[in-house]
């Protein structure tokens, strides 16, 4: 990403042991994995959870960095979700929102919201955000061009009797929201040459919340609204590159160790070992070509054409996801390569029609290496915690799931936080690419 700015707005700001972020302004907010740790679920449980998300992935030059410190364990058995800290209008407030790539629009409740949830079981303070109570806050109207941009990429919509830019996101779970829109300062810390530069502001389009339907309502982990990380005109992100605030980049860090925690950058995170691959151009979400999968250094047999992007296939990169999931000609070979290449030591183990193994042993030492190789010849290498997941013991013995599941009927392949956490992850969407390396994301 340095290479797409001019020098002379280029700091360096050193964020880990031999990594560096890069850019003349970074402002931080803190992220948190939610949900208190007794809260586990099953494997069956947390597939439905990710099929709820996916349902919700809705269709539709230089600066500086923003960074998010991450909160929380990571543990696919717990229900969690990653959110932020924002502070919104005049004088500022602050709301917590869920941060998810699959979507675009940063949204808020707001005052008079029918069905948006009072409390959560997060332990967080929910709000409602006021227009009318932030001076500085004015509606977006039809005729304003910020509308227009969200109409090219259904992100709004226009109510002729109003003339006020509005939206309407609908679930496949049946939940949703809609809402008008606003423009209002978001607040933030920068950093300037290494120094911390309080109370900076900038204007931004948001969502006002004024009606929640279905798992939005509930409670148990209910937070102000989403902070979408999408590639379209209206995302957040987007629009602070627009202004020069930030690059249109961002990266993230999560910790995959019981403490949890990590990272988000708004920038770039940049480390030595650092691969990349192109995005597929003109897709609403972060897809990859990938093109094959190897097990143990063998390259299992699927036809290259499974893992080919159109409307409704292709690979894609998700960190709202919990799991990991596979297209049917892709699963079947996968499952079938990691059987074949265990130790003798461990026994595979059918649990609920999940493929799980049991082992007294350490993982590392008797379940092979995977290798993901996309398109430019840059592999995304996999160690067994970053494919298996422990549920339980039996007599003893660990019982270790595959966190791949399968996907019926859909040529679509979704790389979740399974895969993603211990990895410093690169969404360059001004250089339209992913990079990714292998990271203690402790450090």
């Amino acid at each position: 990403m340095g290479l797409l700015f001019p020098a002379g707005v280029l700091i360096a700001v050193v964020v880990f042991h031999a990594t560096v972020v890069l850019s003349s302004f970074p402002a931080t907010l803190h992220l948190e994995r939610g949900v208190p740790a007794s809260h586990k679920l099953k494997l069956s449980q947390l597939k439905e959870r990710d099929r709820v998300r996916h349902s919700r992935m809705l269709q539709s030059s230089g600066g500086g960095v923003v960074d998010f410190p991450v909160q929380g364990t990571f543990d696919p058995f717990l229900v969690g979700l990653y959110y932020t800290r924002l502070q919104l209008g005049s004088p500022p407030r602050d709301f917590y929102v869920q941060i998810d790539t699959g979507s675009d629009v940063l949204w808020v409740s707001c005052s008079s919201c029918n069905g948006c949830p009072v409390s959560s079981g997060l332990h967080i303070p929910l709000n409602f955000f006021d227009p009318g109570s932030s001076p500085t806050a004015s509606l977006i109207s039809c005729s304003d061009q910020r509308c227009s941009l969200g109409l090219q990429s259904s992100d709004s919509v226009c109510a002729a009797q109003n003339n006020q830019c509005g939206y309407t996101f609908q679930y496949g779970d049946g939940s949703g929201t809609s809402g008008y829109y606003v423009s209002d300062l978001l607040h933030f810390d920068t950093i300037l040459g290494g120094s911390v530069m309080n109370n900076s502001s900038a204007p931004i389009v948001f969502g006002c919340s004024t009606l929640q339907t279905g798992d939005l309502t509930k409670p148990d982990r209910a937070v102000d609204g989403i902070f979408g990380f999408g590639q379209q005109d209206m995302s957040v992100i987007s629009q602070l590159a627009s202004q020069g605030i930030t690059p249109r980049v961002f990266s993230h860090c999560l910790k995959g160790d019981d403490a949890g925690g990590g990272i988000l950058v708004l920038g770039e995170i940049v480390e030595p070992n650092i691969v990349y691959t192109p995005l597929v151009p003109s897709q609403p979400h972060y897809n990859l070509n990938l093109q094959s999968i190897y097990v143990n250094g063998q390259a299992l047999a699927i036809d290259p054409s499974v893992f080919a992007t159109s409307s409704n296939q292709g690979t894609i990169i998700d960190s709202g996801t919990t799991l990991a999931y596979l297209t049917e000609a892709a699963y079947d070979p996968f499952i079938s390569a990691i059987t074949s290449n265990v130790s003798p030591s461990v026994s595979p183990y059918l649990s609920k029609g999940n493929q799980c193994y049991l082992t007294s042993s350490s993982i590392n030492d008797v379940f092979p290496q995977v290798s993901l190789n996309f398109a430019g010849g840059s592999s995304m290498i996999l160690i067994p915690q970053d494919y298996l997941i422990q549920q339980s013991s039996i007599n003893g013995a660990a019982l270790w799931c595959v966190g791949f599941q399968k996907i019926q009927g859909q040529a679509i392949t979704i790389l979740g936080d399974l895969v993603l956490k211990d990895k410093i992850f690169v969404y360059d969407i001004a250089g339209q690419r992913i990079g990714w390396a292998n990271y203690d994301c402790k450090l």
